[in-house]
């Protein structure tokens, strides 16, 4: 699935295609699934006729600002959604596979805008892909303060909380730390990859209890949090520029004859192993991410797990409270006031 750095990868196309231009046009096809609350007549004649002033993103949720009075297009990747260009392949999650084609209209499309500039501009066409059909598209008015971002938690990039707030918020909850770093109503835009490299570089085991995690474990983990995310992004989620050192790039030989050459600071091979944390596949090294206190064991949690829509993984009990939540919802209002400017503070490329 998308995760933060591929969904602001999309964001930023967004920005160098779409920012200024007109939507002269838009196509799309009926899906009652992937439109989720609009159809899809509803969504042509919305976006059609207005300037696209702004793309922007909030976890794995992005959206266009368009001019006027009504209402904006927000969307989500879900599994396997993705853009295209007219003329180049699409942004895969990870590799491009070989049969990628530039064919038109491309295959599993949605919708498609016809974005026109200036008079000497020619005009162009980005279509929003999803083949499993597990991506949403809606419409809002003010999409900052609705649902679903207004129920995502802190962004790490936009609005990471500060480390006394951190500290707190993960105290409070007794599930092993990664399903919490995939809750999407605790840290929004952290998913598998990403929350298995985190805690990697904090030296936490993924079933550590979140009660039980030291100052600095969870000194770490805040830091980590933020630093993981901000060099993808600042790579443009182009893996083959990741550090050699991260688990992403040896990660994904699990059941493969290759051995992957993943070295521990003092040069010794490490070991990856994978089990089953928040109803997914977690990768860690023994050496480096020790169980300290006990963990909290899960069903089937030797089996690999696939995922489903999103990495959204529900508390019960007490921990159904959202301790970031009004911290989030403060630092999404200055995101929404300094529009632009603190977009493309945090993103480089």
């Amino acid at each position: 699935m998308p995760e933060l750095p591929e969904v602001e990868r999309a964001a930023k196309l967004l920005r160098d295609v779409a920012v200024g231009k007109t939507i002269s046009d838009v196509e799309a096809v009926e899906d009652g699934i992937v439109f989720s609350g609009v159809t899809y007549e509803e969504f042509i004649t919305e976006l059609k006729g207005r300037t696209v002033k702004e793309a922007q993103r909030y976890g794995k949720v992005f959206y266009l600002e368009l001019d006027g009075d009504g209402k904006h297009p927000v969307m989500h990747f879900g599994m396997t959604g993705m853009l295209q260009v007219k003329g180049q392949l699409a942004t895969y999650y990870r590799e491009t596979p070989r049969k990628a084609s530039t064919d038109w209209p491309p295959r599993f499309m949605k919708f498609i805008l016809h974005l026109k500039g200036g008079v000497d501009e020619g005009e162009v066409q980005l279509a929003f892909l999803d083949a499993r059909r597990l991506g949403r598209i809606r419409l809002c008015q003010s999409p900052l303060t609705e649902p679903p971002i207004s129920a995502l938690g802190f962004d790490p990039i936009m609005s990471m909380p500060d480390l006394d707030d951190f500290k707190k918020s993960v105290r409070k909850r007794s599930c092993p730390i990664k399903a919490l770093l995939l809750d999407q109503s605790f840290s929004a835009g952290v998913g598998n990859w990403v929350a298995d490299e985190i805690l990697y570089h904090a030296r936490v085991h993924p079933e550590e209890r979140c009660n039980v995690l030291t100052d600095e474990q969870l000194e770490a983990l805040h830091k980590q949090t933020y630093e993981v995310c901000h060099f993808a992004v600042s790579v443009n989620a182009d893996d083959t520029k990741f550090p050699e050192d991260w688990l992403f790039k040896h990660r994904w030989g699990k059941g493969k004859k290759e051995k992957h050459t993943l070295k521990l600071p003092d040069g010794r091979p490490a070991t990856i192993k994978w089990i089953t944390v928040g109803g997914r596949t977690s990768a860690y090294v023994a050496e480096l991410q020790k169980l300290r206190r006990g963990a909290v064991s899960e069903p089937g949690s030797n089996a690999e797990a696939e995922g489903d829509e999103s990495d959204l993984t529900p508390l019960s009990g007490d921990e159904e409270e959202k301790p970031v939540q009004k911290v989030a919802g403060k630092l999404k209002r200055k995101v929404a006031e300094c529009g632009r400017g603190t977009t493309d503070s945090n993103n480089t490329s």
